[in-house]
Order: C-alpha cells, then structure tokens, then sequence
C-alpha cells in the first residue's frame, strides 16, 4: 500500500471556461493564501466511447465535456477500479481498492452462478476517511448531489461522511422512486421536491450551481455524481425525438454475438450506437454539466477551480436494453475488460495542464482522492493506494509499476468473476471459476481479441505472480462452493 505524507502546497491552479482556448495561468499569479475549489463530476454507466473527445464519430452529442477537455487534459487510459458501481465510487472516495474492504460489488448485489460469489460488505466501513472529510480539515464547504450508493442507511449517507450538504445520495443505485427520472422524485434526501416535470439531472445541476454561488468567497468542494446515464432509460421527449431522427440516417447492424469472456457461449452486444433515448440522456447530462461549469464563470471563481469528471464503470452493452457500444473496447459495464473499466477521465488543471492535451499514462479512480488531497495541501496520515497524477498532468510519467482489478462476482450484466492487471501495454486477465488466464498487448490489441498467454509465458508467469502479491496483500475473497462444486483458488506464488 502506499502511503502518502503530503507537504502543503503553495502552488495553485485555476480552470479555464469551457469553450476558450489559450495556456494555462501560472501558478506563480495565484495568491499564497487562496486554496483551490475543486468541482468533481461523476458520471455514472458512461462509457469510454460515449463523449465526442473520445469518439469523434460519436452518436450522442456532449459539446460541454468535449469543451472541457479542449480545456484541460484528457486521459486515454484512465480507469475505474471495478467494473460495476459501488466498488469505484468507494475508491474515489477513499483513494484506496475496494477489495480492502469486500467492496468488490455493487450495493447489495448478490447474484449467483455456477459457484456462490465471494464475501460482500455492503457499507463504506464508518472508519473510512473520505475526501470529503479530509478537504474539511481545510476549512472546506462540502457539498454532494447524486447518486451515493454506499450505504443502507442514514449513517453511511453523505451527510454523515463529511459532506456539508447532500441532495439525493442515499441507498439506491437508480432514480426508482416517484416519476424517476422526472418529479416528483420522491427520493427521501431531497428534502424539498421539485416542480412537477423537472428533469433529475437539471435539478442536480440547478443544486449544484446554487451551491457554488453561495460559496464563492470560501474554498469548496462540489461533487456532482449524477444519476445519469443510468437505468431506466428515460428521456426528455424533445431530445429523444431529436435523436429518433439522426438515427433514422444510420445504417447497419446493432447487434452481434460475442463470445463470453471466459467461455464459449454466445452473448448479444451492441456494436452500433443508435438508441435514441439513451443519447437523450447523454446530452442532457452534458448539458446539466454545461450550467456548473458556467456558474464557475458567473460567479468568479473559474479561475480558482480544479475540475475532474469521469465515470464508475463502462458504458452498458450487454443487457438491460444494451443502449450503448463500446467498439472497439470489448464488453461494458459488469465485464473486467476494457470496455468495462476504461473511463472517460478529463482533468482541467490550469498551471499544470495545458489546454487541449492529451495523455496516455494508466490512471485510476484510486488517484482522485491523493490528487485532490495534494491540491489542496492535506497531510495524509493514513495509509491508501492512489497516487497524486499531477507528475502526468505535467506531461510527465508515473512512477507506477502495476494496475489491479478484482470482481468475484457474477454481473447483472453477464460479465464472469474474473481479475486483472495491467503493468505497461499488456494487461493479463485471470478467470476466477477455473483460473484461466488471458494475456492482450493493449498498445496493438485495444479490442483485446489476440491472447497471447500461450505465446508469452514467462510474462504470463510474472504478472501473475505480481496479481496473486496483491491478493494478498488486499486479503481478497474468491468465489465459494455450490452445491458440492469447488471454485478454483489461488496458489499464492511465493
């Protein structure tokens, strides 16, 4: 684990509005005694391919967050640390793998296989030091609005975990009270409803802004985790009717058959992106990121803000209406391949990034708490395994050997419990039902279809050895016996 002892840190950063160009401002002009803001956005269920910064080819329209990393930097390999929800927003809290805790699903779930899935703690342990606890030790306004997803009760809820104000964040996974994703919401942390019809995300953006206007002469941190683009797939009927016609000109199939990522059997993927409801809903999530982002400017601080915005899990492909594709990544959400765990990952830090950039160094959810924490000159005294990204922000490298994931679960999704690691360009990937291992070159294989685990076995040998290290040294559960069936286990390497 690595342990982070961070100094104060007198240089400070600034964002600039989306939609100018030009260089950074130097930190040097900042003033000595004015700690950043930071604005954190988090998306949920969007995929890599889902913006047009990352797909210029893109079906869905997202003029704000391509405006923001035309602004900042865009990362080309950043990552959750799991493959489903829970798990990652734990380690974008925390800074630390889920795995350390049995985080290892979403919040409850519990569905079966062939074997019984591994342990599950289905609440952030009390004990855990969030970010946002940690900017408060800097005199921090704290504010969430969102999707929370950590806990089962009111004791786990962002309110109690170091955030001032909380609007939304409670148990659910999804906006499955009231009209959902329309008001009345019915959801128990939004204490007072909104006019009947207002669309979810607006109304986050709308609490979200307010927030910011109110707090423009103090430091602050504003996490926006929208419940967007989430099921069930609602939108606003001008835009889907907006989209029913753009897909009309497109051609060619949706759907294939792809093989399971383990096995042989054939499953349904989306290979096409089409579906006109979910792009509604993309475009009024950038379209509620567009409102915060404008407010910074309004109220004066868009020079002093620090904005990151990126996703839980891989855009959904393989079930529940399949509304997105992910090509040429392989699988989506609830898959440990990388079109389950590659993010959308943009950070506008002005000083420190230049407008426009770009960035291939692997990062992960685990980096934004000690990024944010060294921003903002917090001294952490506790152990966690993120690490402060602003030496690639800088256009430098990580000093970072390896990259680990682990999901002992079978996904709502179809995705089989399996773990990886990425160290360089190749990415190993171990099958947990009978301990199969796959071996992909992700520089010449983005789509990871060549194994070359038969090719490469020493290298196959050593990054397995490497993973088996991490299990141990995170104390991680596999799956369990059903009904007289035994899992594969690990034999630790030694």
């Amino acid at each position: 684990m690595y342990r982070m002892k961070w100094c104060c840190v007198s240089a400070f950063l600034a964002v600039i509005v989306v939609g100018l160009g030009g260089s950074a401002v130097s930190a040097a002009e900042r003033r000595a005694d004015s700690p950043p803001n930071f604005v954190v956005i988090l998306v949920d269920d969007l995929g890599y391919m889902d913006i047009g910064a990352n797909n210029p080819g893109c079906f869905y329209e997202t003029p704000n967050i391509d405006g923001l990393a035309a602004s900042g930097m865009r990362f080309t390999d950043g990552y959750a640390a799991n493959p489903v929800c829970s798990p990652t927003r734990y380690s974008l809290v925390t800074g630390k793998y889920p795995t350390r805790v049995q985080a290892t699903n979403f919040f409850s779930g519990k569905r079966g296989g062939e074997f019984r899935p591994a342990p599950l703690n289905d609440n952030m342990p009390l004990d855990e030091i969030t970010i946002a606890q940690a900017l408060k030790s800097r005199g921090y306004a704290t504010f969430f609005a969102g999707k929370w997803h950590l806990g089962s009760s009111e004791e786990y809820y962002p309110q109690n975990r170091g955030f001032d104000i909380n609007i939304g964040g409670y148990s659910r996974g999804g906006p499955y009270s009231g009209k959902r994703y329309f008001a009345p919401f019915e959801n128990p942390q939004i204490k007072v409803e909104s006019p009947a019809g207002e669309h979810l995300p607006a109304r986050l953006a709308r609490e979200t802004a307010s927030f910011i206007a109110a707090n423009r002469d103090k430091p602050f941190l504003a996490y926006l985790a929208f419940y967007s683009v989430h099921t069930p797939l609602m939108g606003r009927p001008d835009l889907v009717e907006k989209y029913r016609k753009k897909a009309a000109a497109i051609a060619g199939e949706e759907f294939a058959d792809e093989e399971q990522i383990f096995g042989d059997k054939p499953r349904k993927v989306r290979i096409l992106q089409k579906h006109a409801v979910y792009a509604a809903m993309v475009e009024a999530m950038d379209q509620a990121v567009g409102k915060v982002l404008t407010q910074l400017e309004e109220s004066g601080v868009a020079d002093n803000t620090v904005v990151l915005l990126t996703s839980d899990n891989g855009g959904l492909s393989t079930s529940e209406g399949s509304p997105t594709s992910n090509l040429p990544l392989r699988g989506g959400k609830g898959w440990v391949y990388e079109g389950g765990i590659r993010e959308p990952w943009i950070v506008r830090y002005p000083g420190v990034t230049k407008a426009g950039t770009e960035c291939g160094e692997p990062i992960c959810s685990i980096d934004l708490y000690p990024t944010v924490a060294a921003a903002a000159g917090v001294n952490i005294q506790h152990d966690i395994d993120g690490i402060d990204i602003r030496p690639a922000l800088e256009g430098k490298t990580l000093n970072r050997k390896s990259l680990f994931w682990h999901y002992p679960h079978y996904s709502n999704q179809g995705g089989i419990p399996g773990g990886a690691i990425r160290e360089g360009d190749f990415k190993l990937v171990e099958r947990y039902e009978d301990g199969r291992v796959h071996l992909y070159n992700l520089a010449s294989d983005i789509g990871e279809a060549n194994d070359l685990a038969a090719m490469m076995p020493e290298r196959v040998k050593q990054m397995r050895s490497r993973l088996h290290q991490w299990y141990q040294s995170v104390d991680a559960k596999f799956l369990q016996q059903k009904d007289g069936h035994i899992p594969w286990q690990p034999t630790y390497f030694k």
